[in-house]
């Protein structure tokens, strides 16, 4: 994944809703000048359910937003857990029996899911004698 991208999306994500909103009232306004200048029915309508729309496209917008600043969230969160993973295991090299390096590193693959790898750190922490 590109660098920047994350960086980028933190930016933007938070002013999502403030876009939205301040998008929306252009149809309001829109429907005054549009009534006023015609008085049609058909012309009310139509703004009527280009307002609907535009609503519920903007919930949609900021549903998605939120699931996309969650999952950015949950990405970087990664990367740290695997930065974690990779100076735990450069701990142990040095120093195989540092009890506090196998448990770190026994938590960071549970978290990662890899239970596995996890059970083999704990078990080793567990095997400590000081």
């Amino acid at each position: 994944m590109a660098g920047w991208l994350i960086p980028t999306l933190k930016a933007i994500l938070p002013h999502v809703s403030d876009v939205v909103s301040a998008v929306k009232p252009v149809f309001t306004r829109r429907k005054v000048e549009m009534t006023q200048a015609s008085g049609g029915d058909l012309v009310q309508q139509q703004i009527a359910e280009l307002q609907a729309a535009a609503a519920q496209n903007a919930d949609h917008i900021k549903e998605l937003a939120a699931q996309l600043q969650s999952t950015v969230a949950a990405l970087e969160q990664a990367g740290r857990a695997r930065a974690a993973r990779e100076s735990y295991r450069a701990l142990l090299e040095r120093w195989p029996d540092n009890l506090i390096g196998l448990i770190g590193l026994g938590n960071v693959e549970y978290g990662l899911k890899d239970v596995p790898a996890s059970e083999r750190a704990f078990r080793r922490a567990s095997d400590y004698r000081s």
